[in-house]
């Protein structure tokens, strides 16, 4: 892939704790402007992936590129292009949400107008407005993970890491919460999401990586992910989906941790 056409590139990218190697030198490229889905059981990686290319973690061994900057040599140009959004919602409950945003953007240097015009163009982004003045500790689940949404977004990020955005919310936050994703990958942000939903991650994902034991045992579209599950398998393949193929290849043994 040119670089130009790249956002992400990683290679190599490993991270070990202790002696239990949670991502084991993965490599891939994800494109400019992309909506890339990364899969896999619990343990799988997923999470210390994410919280490297965020450069809360520092790898353990290779490296990423970040749109052409290193996550080992220069850290700081690229914690300015990435926003992250946690899978518990960082958040403090004694600030409204409006407090919340603010608190976030003033970390990414924003201050003034430009920080006012930032809180306003994300809370109502996301649906927010009319209750960014309440406290955080007030918000319902739903709220609760529209507005760690916003505070990823306060700074207008180039590439948005999203560890499972939508995970116990209710139907019209998650639809809120979807229109959003789709919209600013349409607008060209470059969007890193993980998910349990497995009906979600095929409708919104243009290409996918399942991970397991740190390791990616599959990529590619959802047709391409769809062939591995090959026509002496059941189900017919007109009824696969992309469930199908994660329990294919990750098998269906349970992971509780």
């Amino acid at each position: 892939m040119p670089a130009r056409d790249c956002a992400i590139r990683l290679d190599r990218l490993a991270r070990r704790f202790g002696s239990n190697e949670a991502v084991r030198g993965i490599s891939l490229e994800i494109r400019c402007g992309e909506l890339y889905g990364l899969l896999g059981p619990n343990g799988a990686g997923k999470t210390t992936t994410l919280s490297m290319l965020a450069t809360l973690l520092a790898p353990s061994g290779g490296d990423a590129e970040l749109l052409g900057h290193s996550l080992r040599r220069e850290p700081h140009a690229v914690r300015r292009l990435v926003g992250l959004v946690p899978q518990e919602p960082s958040l403090y409950p004694g600030l409204s949400g409006a407090g919340n945003v603010r608190f976030f953007g003033r970390l990414y240097g924003l201050r003034g107008p430009a920080l006012r015009h930032a809180c306003r163009r994300v809370l109502e982004l996301v649906g927010l407005s009319e209750r960014a003045g309440e406290r955080t500790s007030r918000y319902s689940g739903g709220m609760k993970r529209r507005l760690n949404l916003a505070c990823g977004l306060v700074h207008a990020p180039r590439i948005l890491l999203l560890d499972e955005p939508t995970a116990g919310v209710d139907p019209q936050s998650r639809d809120q919460l979807l229109k959003v994703i789709r919209g600013l990958s349409r607008a060209g942000t470059t969007v890193v999401y993980t998910t349990h939903y497995m009906e979600e991650a095929q409708q919104l994902c243009e290409r996918l990586a399942i991970l397991d034991h740190g390791r990616i045992i599959a990529e590619g579209t959802l047709s391409e992910l769809l062939d591995m599950v090959g026509p002496d398998r059941r189900p017919p393949v007109y009824e696969r989906n992309l469930e199908d193929v994660f329990l294919h290849l990750t098998g269906r043994a349970l992971r509780d941790g």
